[in-house]
């Protein structure tokens, strides 16, 4: 799937990723390839990407809001 970490200031993260964990106010989510539509608010945390290689990156955020559409998953962070 195709992930963008985005702040005001400049982007963080954009490549394909197996995996994303975000931290949703509600709770962490786990996102996967073909997962559910889903909008969500995001709260201080991290974001980790799992990189096609396997390779994971960590990314501090103080909030945000995260969408999964189509295998794409545009986090804009705060």
């Amino acid at each position: 799937m195709h992930v963008e970490i985005i702040t005001p200031e400049h982007q963080l993260f954009t490549g394909e990723a197996s995996y994303v964990f975000l931290p949703g106010s509600a709770g962490g989510l786990g996102i996967l390839n073909n997962h559910a539509p889903l909008i969500s608010s995001l709260k201080k945390g991290e974001v980790r990407v799992k990189d096609a290689q396997g390779k994971e990156q960590s990314f501090s955020i103080n909030g945000g809001t995260a969408e999964v559409l189509n295998n794409k998953v545009i986090v804009l962070a705060e």
